[in-house]
């Protein structure tokens, strides 16, 4: 379509080079997409012509409030990390739960309802006192498998989005934007329940060492370990270090403290602790698992503190900054 089309919007002409003349009450049912968008985006440049005072003003509101809030939660995670902790893992169970229901994001819902359910109760049983013998293993159990399977959909699913980068969706005849939906969606999934399954484990696990009396947060524990108890769950190890065990084996860490397996590597993987749970000697976590994905390096636990960060308070800073823009007059 050759000639010269210029769009009258609010008194400002716009050249689009399609041929005629109209105004903005024309019906737009016989243009193509790409002149339709290119309406619109004349419409959205006479819309915001000369404002750009106003938008340089909101970008310095967005950058100082990111500097003043990420100071600001620096400081009490100093200060106060036991709040902060506690904040942060309420905001991450939470927010999301409001956005996904917005958008009527059904099967987020489904799982985040059967993780809340089964969480809540592993968690009550964690809290109860007298602690139950059983239920330290339960709590390690759970948290472990549910780490195990949040990292393996996360892999999955950052394998997924690689492949469509690379066009081997092609290959079975998938779409390229249902290849990513499907590869985001499972990468979102591992990340968001391995965070937030390891903060809760973490809760769980001091809550429950303590209470065992063999682990005291600060301070001396109250009760002295003997050889053949394991000191986060309190019960008798059965099986030598140097047998293999039917169900788990036992290990034995550089301090000559001795563990059931399911338990250190809930204690150590999946509940954060990088201490022996009764005499708090450093862990090497290099001698005690070979596998490389379950230890806890310090880029995994940057990567899970941004994801904290982005989930849990990126929204509540994105609220304040359109808060202040619209007391300024500036939305």
């Amino acid at each position: 379509m050759a000639g010269v089309f210029e769009v009258e919007v609010d008194g400002v002409e716009h050249d689009h080079g399609l041929g005629h003349h109209d105004d903005t009450n024309q019906d737009l049912s016989h243009l193509s997409p790409e002149e339709k968008w290119r309406l619109e985006h004349a419409r959205m440049h006479a819309k915001h012509k000369g404002h750009e005072a106003m938008h340089a003003e909101m970008v310095l509101i967005l950058i100082v409030t990111l500097v003043v809030a990420q100071l600001v939660l620096v400081q009490w995670k100093q200060r106060h990390p036991k709040s902060y902790n506690l904040v942060t893992l309420f905001q991450m169970w939470v927010v999301p739960l409001y956005f996904t229901t917005k958008l009527h994001w059904w099967r987020f819902l489904v799982t985040w309802f059967i993780f809340s359910v089964v969480t809540a109760f592993v968690t009550f049983r964690a809290k109860r006192k007298p602690l139950e013998c059983t239920t330290p293993r339960l709590v390690y159990k759970w948290f472990l498998l549910l780490y195990k399977i949040s990292y393996a959909t996360g892999i999955v699913g950052y394998t997924v989005v690689m492949f469509t980068l690379f066009g081997i969706n092609l290959i079975f005849r998938i779409k390229p934007e249902d290849a990513m939906d499907f590869g985001v969606s499972l990468l979102f999934y591992g990340l968001y329940y391995g965070v937030l399954g390891r903060d809760f484990a973490e809760m769980c696990a001091d809550v429950m060492a303590s209470t065992v009396g063999y682990y005291s947060a600060s301070g001396m524990p109250t009760k002295h370990l003997s050889d053949s108890i394991c000191a986060v769950c309190g019960q008798p190890i059965l099986v030598d270090v140097s047998e293999e065990g039917i169900i788990e084996n036992t290990y034995r860490l550089s301090c000559n403290h001795v563990f059931h397996e399911f338990c250190i590597r809930g204690w150590c993987i999946v509940g954060k602790k990088q201490t022996c749970p009764y005499c708090k000697e450093k862990v090497d976590l290099k001698r005690m698992f070979s596998n490389p994905w379950e230890r806890p390096h310090v880029m995994y636990g940057q990567l899970l503190d941004w994801l904290r960060y982005l989930v849990a308070w990126q929204p509540v800073i994105i609220g304040l900054v359109q808060g202040i823009n619209y007391i300024l007059g500036l939305e």
